[in-house]
């Protein structure tokens, strides 16, 4: 039986390892287990060779001529260009797979301990064939409700540990933490603060715990005074940042840890008439759009968004044809976009 969420899943190999097996992709591999004609003699004959050495079994396989052909796309929000990343990285894959994609707002909110009612009837009455999670909380009764009525789904960018077991794409956060305050090390800044998300979601916490190990491994104090919380409020990382400001000896960078909360930084900034990065350097995360329209641009931390969300939607497929990934959690890694915010301390 194949496990959705956090269901069990039937012993013997996966198709990764099959195409490990066999030197070749999961996509591949997932080409010849299902007849598709795509695919060269030699590469069928080295695939159809490591499925019967290992013992494969082909489960049943996703009929889309069964199926709605539809899969749902679950936002937190529909008015970001976070969001618009995430659609156009499922969008590109959903065509690539021969699917459409719904896409709605929630289910955050709940009655009773059950998503709302409204979303699980569109949600059966479409027949979607799978579902797609972007930064949503899911209840123990959500997780519960998809896995009884036996739908695949891939939580992309959790906010909170999944359940065990429960397939999720996010990107290397504690690195990303760690390679947005080397940046700052390495223009000789020691004084850098942080203004994280929410204390408790993990993104946020791997992002601080990545600016934390920077700094031990540079040999540079602590302060405790320098990590502040604004929960990716664009409003309440001005605040924090006039808390900076504020303290007897304000840092000579601030890291945001995502672009809309620098937008924050950058505000409380010129409040006090301070110039970026002539007088505190800014450093953000995700490198959205509006990095590069800032003045002066934003040296971030690139995030791939729609290579997470086209990576999700990949590996939901893979569900819906009966397969599993080798692991629940995959990470994408990221990379440092230096632009003009950064620069030496003053003086």
């Amino acid at each position: 039986m194949v496990r959705t969420g956090s269901a069990s899943v039937a012993a013997g190999p996966t198709l990764a390892v099959v195409a490990r097996e066999a030197g070749v992709s999961v996509p591949t591999a997932s080409k010849v287990v299902n007849g598709r004609e795509d695919v060269a003699p030699e590469t069928r004959r080295r695939v159809t060779e490591a499925l019967d050495r290992l013992g494969y079994v082909r489960r049943p396989r996703f009929d889309a001529a069964k199926s709605s052909g539809l899969v749902d796309l679950v936002v937190h929000s529909l008015e970001t260009s976070w969001s618009g990343a995430v659609l156009h990285g499922v969008e590109a894959a959903a065509h690539d797979a021969g699917l459409e994609v719904v896409v709605s707002a929630g289910p955050n909110r709940t009655r009773g301990g059950r998503p709302e009612r409204g979303w699980l009837d569109k949600l059966t009455a479409r027949g979607s064939s799978g579902v797609l999670f972007n930064l949503a909380e899911l209840t123990s009764s959500q997780y519960g409700w998809l896995d009884q009525h036996r739908i695949p789904y891939v939580l992309i960018d959790p906010v909170l540990e999944p359940p065990r077991g429960v397939v999720s794409v996010g990107a290397a956060n504690w690195q990303g933490g760690v390679t947005a305050t080397e940046h700052l090390l390495a223009l000789g800044h020691e004084r850098i603060a942080v203004v994280a998300g929410h204390q408790h979601k993990m993104c946020s916490s791997a992002r601080v715990a990545g600016y934390r190990s920077a700094l031990a491994a540079a040999g540079i104090r602590q302060r405790p005074e320098y990590i502040r919380h604004a929960g990716f409020d664009e409003s309440a990382a001005h605040r924090r940042t006039l808390e900076l400001l504020d303290l007897p000896e304000p840092p000579t960078a601030v890291f945001a840890c995502s672009d809309r909360m620098a937008l924050g930084v950058y505000e409380a900034l010129a409040e006090r008439g301070l110039r970026v990065p002539d007088d505190i350097s800014v450093m953000g995360f995700d490198d959205l759009p509006e990095a590069r329209w800032t003045t002066p641009a934003l040296t971030t931390v690139r995030q791939p968004l729609s290579e997470m969300a086209a990576t999700a939607l990949r590996l939901l497929v893979l569900m819906m044809e009966g397969d599993r990934p080798e692991s629940t959690r995959t990470e994408l890694s990221t990379r440092l976009v230096e632009r003009a915010s950064t620069a030496p301390p003053a003086g």
